[in-house]
């Protein structure tokens, strides 16, 4: 029985999210890119149609098969490594308002990812000046706002802390207001320092799926920590 065309296409789609996940994985390719390559590598020359990409959220749920399969010795204290530092970073910055987002949020971080931060303050300057004051080597460039392209990129900082590498996005506060609704499947786009001590509390590090969730969120500094 010859598929339906239907079928034929979810099949397909699901194939480039798994290649995709595998790449996100395996080489801490971004998102866009690894959707590119995997769907070169399923379709070859064939130009594929916009609806036969899959979306992040499918290949994020790849991601998390591809883990579970191939990293369950390694990701795990990988995450949880990540997230303490994490945690470590908010708390120095708490006066200006940070939240996480990405990868180290949402429990799919693996070696190649950086902690990826969102503050809200008055200007990026104070940032800057509290980053340096505290004799922290700062880099400085754009992302584009979470908000689309109708508003103007952010400035982000990015910095070291205990080898791993900060990137935190500086918003206007102004900017809060409705950054904490959830994703379309129910889990968390950013969470803040209180959240993140629950999510780390409740979830075991060996067991960790990532997969927190907006309804479930609850609103000492280590030797040698700049701060």
């Amino acid at each position: 029985m010859t598929p339906a065309p239907n079928d034929e296409l979810q099949q397909l789609r699901a194939q480039i999210a798994a290649v995709a996940a595998r790449l996100v994985a395996q080489d801490g390719a971004d998102y866009g890119v690894a959707k590119r390559k995997a769907a070169s590598q399923v379709l070859g020359d064939q130009m594929p149609a916009s609806n036969l990409l899959p979306d992040n959220a499918e290949v994020e749920e790849e991601v998390r098969r591809y883990q579970a399969l191939f990293q369950g010795d390694s990701q795990p204290a990988r995450l949880q490594r990540l997230r303490t530092i994490a945690l470590q970073v908010m708390d120095a910055l708490g006066d200006f308002k940070p939240y996480l987002t990405g990868p180290v949020l949402n429990g799919t971080a693996g070696e190649h990812d950086d902690i990826r931060l969102q503050l809200f303050a008055d200007s990026a300057k104070d940032v800057q000046i509290f980053l340096l004051d505290k004799k922290v080597d700062i880099d400085i460039s754009e992302t584009p706002h979470f908000k689309g392209a109708r508003f103007d990129p952010v400035e982000t900082v990015s910095f070291l802390w205990h080898k791993e590498g900060v990137h935190a996005e500086v918003y206007g506060l102004d900017d809060l207001r409705g950054a904490l609704k959830p994703r379309a499947d129910g889990r968390a786009q950013r969470a803040d320092a209180g959240a993140l001590r629950a999510l780390m509390e409740q979830v075991a590090p060996e067991t960790d799926t990532g997969a927190f969730r907006a309804p479930h969120q609850r609103r000492p500094r280590e030797s040698g920590d700049p701060y």
